[in-house]
């Protein structure tokens, strides 16, 4: 696939979709930066996987933008795919809304995004790099209490169709992944539920689900990393679902 060697940055690679995304560059031979905010869990990972180094680093905080750029050159001198893949979420409904709740919203999903793409441009022109932005199946599917959350996710996609065409000149491409209910601790962690709440969910979707079943990481994060490689190299401007059908239903 031609990617090893290349230097990868994952934002939100501590579990995970970001995770997983992260092992499978290090698998294909690539150099990854993850950045998170755990520094325990990024120091575990690197102890046990030296190709993926870790950046505690918070990506709705514009000051972490230029150091997260700053350690991929730092280390290896160059940034060859940015995966966008941090992000920030709860249920909202509408009446509960504040300016305060809907800022830590966008600001993660769609504001930090552009800022680190925006950053990484002049890396990626040189190496004709690639960016993958990880979006969600409800930026089409409608879910009451979670318009936000839709809505930034939305706004990443059309952002991604955007940055496709402004950057195709430069030789990098720009696409996303609209992801459906994986098994991770999203919905307890990020989303807020309890257990006994996550587990009600989490049925609920694999009755809605087509295939069946929620999906595990790896199996968003393989199309990562193609939407990558060189085999995609005439692929930009997509929106790829990885959901098992959720988004159809």
């Amino acid at each position: 696939m031609h990617l090893t060697d290349k230097v990868v940055i994952v934002t939100g690679g501590g579990d995970g979709i970001g995770l997983a995304a992260a092992r499978a560059y290090a698998t294909v031979g690539a150099h990854v930066l993850i950045t998170g905010r755990r520094a325990e869990r990024l120091e575990a990972i690197h102890a046990n996987e030296r190709r993926i180094h870790g950046l505690v680093a918070d990506v709705g905080d514009p000051a972490d933008t230029p150091r997260t750029v700053e350690k991929a050159l730092d280390l290896w001198g160059r940034i060859d795919v940015l995966v966008n893949n941090a992000g920030a979420g709860a249920p909202l409904p509408l009446a509960d809304a504040t300016a305060e709740r809907l800022r830590s919203i966008y600001t993660v999903n769609t504001i930090g995004p552009t800022l680190l793409a925006a950053a990484v441009i002049p890396h990626l022109e040189r190496s004709k790099g690639a960016i993958v932005n990880l979006s969600s199946s409800l930026a089409r599917k409608a879910v009451p209490g979670f318009s936000d959350y839709a809505a930034s996710k939305a706004a990443l996609e059309h952002l991604t169709r955007c940055w496709a065409v402004e950057l195709a000149p430069k030789g990098i491409r720009v696409n996303a992944i609209a992801a459906g209910p994986v098994e991770t601790m999203f919905l307890e962690e990020r989303m807020g539920y309890s257990a006994a709440e996550a587990e009600a969910i989490k049925l609920q979707e694999r009755n809605l689900i087509p295939l069946g079943r929620r999906g595990i990481p790896e199996e968003v994060a393989r199309w990562i990393v193609a939407l990558t490689a060189s085999d995609a190299d005439w692929v930009t401007g997509q929106i790829l679902g990885v959901d098992g059908g959720f988004a159809l239903v």
